[in-house]
């Protein structure tokens, strides 16, 4: 946590149903304060409402119930200073990288020299300096995954929400763009929220790992991890690693069980 840690978002008593013949309530009643500064990851069995409860974070859809507040205002659309990456390759196939990286601050009308700055800025921090005229489809998952990330970072969000970005790579790859997501985290001091299958990626990424139910999903388990901010993918390798994953799977197991019952 930053030395300004304080809620940074809150939700009270969030619900979200989708409705129909056959309405599905799908997430909730959710309490959750978000610290400014944290990392913070979700973990859950399909179906839970993981993408469902960062959808109405973002202020991409309206939750049926409760209120959800961001930097103290209540979140109605999508606040400025909110960036979302979301798993899907959204990277445009007809731009180059840096005209990806630059796609919204274009849209936004702003300065040009500011957008060269910002972009030359992301595209060397993330590793794309040698690729910046090269096409998405000359790239591989991994660095068009950072191209996402980048067009994310040249916005300067405060809140970076991210939905299994990085769900279609290899466990090897996982790992180096978690130590990449790390550094993003600590250059920006942004706070950030993870949705994640992967119970190693929230353990190694996160200072608190939530833990939901089956859907309706709520929040069951909250694990603080006490990692020092400076940590990386060796972290791995220590005891107490295990120790997180272990408590992160024994709070799941029998969630997950019961998700695919009902599928079944």
């Amino acid at each position: 946590m930053t030395a300004e840690a304080g809620a940074h978002a809150t939700l009270r008593a969030v619900t979200r149903t989708y409705p129909g013949a056959r309405p599905v309530h799908a997430l909730g009643p959710i309490d959750l304060d978000l610290m400014r500064g944290e990392f913070f990851s979700v973990v859950g069995p399909s179906g839970c409402g993981k993408s469902t409860l960062l959808d109405v974070l973002a202020g991409l859809s309206e939750p049926t119930s409760g209120e959800i507040t961001f930097e103290g205002k209540p979140v109605r659309g999508v606040p400025d200073g909110i960036g979302v990456v979301f798993q899907e390759d959204a990277s445009f196939p007809w731009l180059s990288v840096r005209d990806n990286v630059a796609f919204g601050l274009r849209r936004m009308g702003t300065d040009p020299a500011e957008i060269t700055r910002r972009v030359d800025y992301a595209i060397g921090f993330m590793g794309l300096k040698d690729f910046a005229h090269s096409y998405p489809a000359q790239l591989s998952g991994g660095m068009r995954q950072r191209v996402c990330i980048a067009r994310t970072l040249v916005l300067q969000p405060r809140l970076i929400l991210l939905d299994e970005p990085f769900g279609a790579l290899d466990q090897q790859t996982r790992l180096l763009m978690g130590d990449e997501l790390l550094r993003l985290w600590r250059e920006t001091s942004a706070t950030v929220l993870l949705i994640t299958h992967a119970l190693d990626e929230a353990a190694m990424l996160s200072d608190r790992v939530g833990v939901m139910s089956a859907r309706p999903g709520v929040f069951i388990d909250l694990v603080q991890t006490n990692w020092p901010r400076d940590r990386d993918s060796r972290i791995v390798a220590e005891a107490e690693f295990g120790a997180v994953t272990g408590r992160l799977w024994g709070s799941l197991r029998a969630e997950s069980m019961k998700a695919i019952g009902r599928a079944g």
